[in-house]
């Protein structure tokens, strides 16, 4: 599963990088993502602290229902979702510095899987001090609850997994059974960051999006939030949160979505942590040295930004026509002209994150470079001639809108780059940038849309691009309106593949089909992969604790083991 980011992997990132970044008085962690998650202990609070943290957050979610459509937004998670909901996982770097799945405060151990009477069963043990905000204990019944809420709502954004679950017995309240109808290889990613656990004694029998969309006063995490719409979400401790006790009396999210404008409140102190997209803005700004600060960078993204295609809207309904743009565009051109002074110069080739490359085909896009010729080729093949500047077909023009998030200059000089780009080849495109909470919202799930550039970002260490790429998750009345195939892709021969992903537990099934799922998206351009986004963690030396990047849960997941002093 993954979440839309408001904001790579390439080893000349990582050399001028850790120049980069040096230069802001701190320290920078190594190529493999250091920092990363931390099980130490914070230190008492100086007694100088001030109790209150302030960080810049770089996008607002639009709502709080987790499972809901609308809640999409990597930032939401990181804000709320991650600092209340309990969940089964946790990620950490192994012996072997690979990140791996480690069990949260809020199980007593590994959850077991087995086959019983040839079915998948998973058994999940809950610690026995595990309790919600208001002391009730988390249960069985909050497994058997989220589930059924996933498996068998309506508006769902990811029913990946939980629709494979046949039954969740809850008869011992802190030993949740999971029965599957079908093998679930990716199993791990369920009741962890993708959504987490949810009450049940809260929320059974009740509208469940109206409770929580706008916000809610429970938590079964470390911390509890108040959401002030559009301008900060405040987090106080839980006092019956039963791992490390958080030390910081306060911490707030000041919603700052413009990332120059967030560099600056980091700079003046007005904010002592941020989470920053790599806009060429803030390059120049970190180049500048920052006193008093400290850094990191992290190889290990979880993100990729890409041109997103509706595979069901007219003009790219033609494969040729998907083809023919993607034949248009000088990638790495893009990228270079956004991450040249970083050293990144070259496209990721595939919609699969870097944290995934043991299972991408990281070829499978190479073919598409600009080429005039081709795009000549497959247009005039698909019955399209050239009247003017632009491809006419049938009475109608090649043109199309794009739609991104209002306000992010890197996206907007993206968008004004490909213009130019598309334009010399024949196609015609429009800027419409709407605000982060209506296209992710609302107009990416409804598909009112031809274009779009956003990053995905992982929610969990398990390959697979179904959730995405899938027919069956197409948003549709059939399935409730849930999924998140905004793409509308429905390739006939790429289902089995990332199905297969998804359900063997053979490692070298689940690499082989992966890539050979990569490549059907790249032979029918199903979307056109784009940046590879590097982490880029900025910190105040104030900020002492574990601090670091975990490239599924963010830089904020363990604030409960932070200290702030001054």
């Amino acid at each position: 599963m993954t979440r839309t980011k408001g904001s790579v992997s390439v080893i000349a990132l990582l050399a001028v990088l850790a120049i980069v970044l040096a230069a802001c008085g701190g320290s920078s962690s190594s190529g493999k993502g250091g920092g990363g998650s931390s099980t130490t202990k914070a230190a008492a609070p100086a007694d100088n602290s001030s109790g209150t943290l302030t960080v810049g957050a770089e996008q607002d979610a639009a709502c709080a229902d987790w499972i809901d459509q609308c809640a999409s937004s990597s930032w939401g998670s990181y804000m709320m979702a991650y600092q209340t909901m309990p969940r089964v996982f946790n990620y950490a770097k192994d012996a072997s510095g690979d990140w791996a799945e480690v069990p949260s405060p809020t199980m007593a151990g590994m959850p077991t899987v087995s086959t019983v009477n040839g079915k998948q069963v998973v058994t999940y043990t809950i610690a026995p001090n595990a309790v919600w905000s208001d002391g009730q204990p988390i249960t069985s019944a909050d497994f058997k609850y989220t589930w059924d809420q996933i498996a068998h709502g309506k508006n769902i954004y990811d029913p990946t997994g939980y629709d494979k679950i046949e039954s969740v017995d809850a008869t011992n309240p802190k030993v949740a059974v999971a029965t599957f109808s079908e093998n679930f290889g990716s199993w791990t990613q369920l009741f962890s960051a993708d959504y987490g656990i949810f009450p049940s004694h809260l929320l059974e029998g009740k509208n469940r999006d109206a409770l929580m969309k706008n916000g809610y006063s429970w938590s079964g995490g470390p911390w509890i939030f108040k959401w002030d719409k559009g301008v900060s979400v405040t987090l106080t401790p839980n006092p019956m949160w039963y791992g490390t006790k958080p030390t910081i009396k306060k911490v707030i999210f000041k919603i700052l979505s413009d990332t120059a404008a967030e560099f600056q409140a980091f700079k003046s102190g007005e904010v002592s942590a941020i989470y920053p997209q790599p806009e060429p803005s803030s390059v120049t700004l970190i180049k500048g040295g920052l006193e008093g600060t400290k850094s990191l960078y992290t190889a290990d993204t979880g993100n990729v930004e890409a041109l997103w295609m509706n595979n069901a809207k007219f003009p790219f309904n033609s494969v040729a026509v998907r083809q023919a743009v993607a034949y248009s565009i000088d990638r790495d051109a893009i990228v270079n002209r956004l991450f040249g002074d970083l050293g990144v110069t070259k496209a990721v080739q595939s919609l699969n994150p870097p944290i995934l490359s043991k299972y991408t085909d990281n070829t499978a896009y190479s073919n598409y470079v600009l080429n005039l010729n081709k795009v000549k080729s497959l247009m005039q093949g698909d019955g399209w001639t050239k009247s003017g500047a632009y491809w006419t077909k049938g009475g109608k023009t090649a043109a199309f809108v794009i739609k991104s998030t209002a306000g992010d200059k890197r996206r907007e000089l993206t968008e004004q780059i490909l213009q130019e780009q598309l334009q010399a080849a024949g196609f015609k495109l429009t800027i419409q940038n709407p605000s982060a909470d209506d296209l992710f919202g609302k107009i990416l799930a409804d598909g009112n849309y031809q274009l779009s550039l956003y990053a995905q970002t992982a929610t969990s260490l398990n390959p697979g691009l179904c959730s995405i790429a899938c027919s069956k998750n197409i948003p549709s009345k059939a399935n409730q309106f849930g999924g998140q195939n905004w793409q509308r892709i429905n390739v006939p021969t790429l289902d089995p593949l990332l199905e297969t992903v998804d359900t063997t537990f053979d490692r070298a099934t689940r690499i082989t089909s992966s890539k050979q799922g990569d490549q059907v998206m790249a032979q029918d351009q199903v979307s056109l992969p784009l940046d590879p986004l590097p982490n880029i963690v900025l910190w105040s030396d104030k900020i002492s604790g574990p601090v670091g990047d975990n490239p599924l849960l963010s830089m904020f997941w363990n604030m409960n083991e932070w200290t702030v002093s001054g």
